[in-house]
């Protein structure tokens, strides 16, 4: 007979550990933005240690950069929204002619699809309108709010930074505080170093994409560059996009503007991976690529997109973590601080 006593203590352990987890499934989206609102504020940090260390107030300080990235936001949405109406314009117009094509293609392969009809038989009118139109609509206020939600909190916690460390070092235990500032300085260095590089590589590969584009004559090249950079954050399947699409736009002029602009990405691809990529991150992210790969599909399951992009962040994270727990069953001290990077500017070591 098996006998199993649970006492009020365990019974209490249980309630809350369902509680919690209930609360995490129900606000996961608010901790979304909570995540993803640290993550920023810890690649912006040291910009804004570097003005408060020149004697600029920290609330101008936070202001004039918020303001500099919400100015450059808006300048791009210029650039771009117009250029990517006409792109779709000249797709729904041209896309009877390039299905004949790949029809005719297909059809001396020996497979008989009848693309042109369904290219000219599509409503157009019906995919913009009616209850697509409300649903795409609703997805876009939300995206929208969740974006003006991340901005603010975001500045709020630069601005509050100080404020948030006192109340944090009232729960350390006297004597640990060097330790956790070794391990809230490498959280810094790691997940806002990823942030910080990432924007580098992403600004390299839109002014590459748009020169390259731009001489090969191929039309809306500042849509396909600004394009190449947003898809460059999203690791292993962003390089791919980054090169397949301006690519179609290319083949679409003609086969040697095609080719040119795949040789040309192509190479830049390499340029990054191999050169540009561990010079801007140095040693702030040292992860194997098994690692990358398994918190990327991990990110995609859980929470599409949004999961994705703050994979590699969160893995950082962890690998800052684990590295914590092993010196301290080591006996050692807390987690080496990472090397420095390029993409930072030199300011006091203080924790985030």
């Amino acid at each position: 007979m098996l006998r199993l006593e649970v006492g009020y203590r365990e019974i209490l352990l249980i309630i809350g550990a369902l509680v919690a987890i209930w609360a995490l499934l129900n606000l996961w989206p608010i901790i979304v933005i909570l995540v993803t609102s640290f993550i920023f504020m810890a690649a912006l940090l040291p910009y804004v240690e570097w003005l408060v260390d020149h004697r600029v107030p920290r609330t101008l300080a936070v202001a004039m950069i918020m303001s500099a990235i919400l100015a450059v936001l808006i300048g791009l949405a210029i650039l771009v929204i117009p250029a990517m109406v006409s792109e779709i314009g000249d797709l729904r117009d041209n896309l009877p002619e390039d299905a004949r094509e790949a029809e005719n293609l297909l059809a001396d392969l020996g497979v008989e699809v009848e693309l042109e009809d369904r290219a000219r038989n599509i409503n157009w009118d019906r995919l913009v309108s009616g209850e697509s139109a409300l649903d795409y609509g609703q997805r876009a206020l939300s995206v929208g709010i969740a974006l003006f939600t991340i901005f603010f909190l975001t500045a709020y916690l630069l601005a509050d930074t100080p404020r948030m460390n006192r109340f944090l070092y009232q729960f350390v235990t006297p004597g640990h505080e060097p330790e956790v500032e070794r391990v809230l300085l490498s959280l810094r260095r790691v997940v806002g170093g990823y942030i910080r590089g990432q924007l580098i590589t992403s600004a390299v590969i839109t002014v590459f994409t748009f020169v390259v584009l731009t001489a090969a004559g191929v039309p809306n090249a500042i849509a396909f560059a600004v394009l190449a950079g947003f898809v460059d954050i999203i690791p292993i399947i962003g390089a791919v996009i980054a090169v397949f699409l301006p690519a179609i736009a290319a083949f679409q002029e003609s086969p040697t503007q095609g080719l040119i602009v795949v040789v040309a990405l192509l190479l830049y691809q390499q340029f990054e991976d191999r050169i540009l990529t561990p010079y801007v991150y140095g040693e702030t992210l040292n992860l194997p690529p098994v690692i990358v790969l398994i918190a990327v599909l991990v990110g995609g399951a859980l929470y599409g997109i949004a999961g994705v992009l703050l994979a590699l962040p969160a893995a950082a994270a962890g690998r800052v973590a684990l590295d914590y727990y092993l010196d301290r069953r080591s006996m050692g001290l807390a987690t080496n601080v990472p090397g420095s990077e390029k993409a930072a500017p030199d300011t006091k070591e203080t924790p985030a």
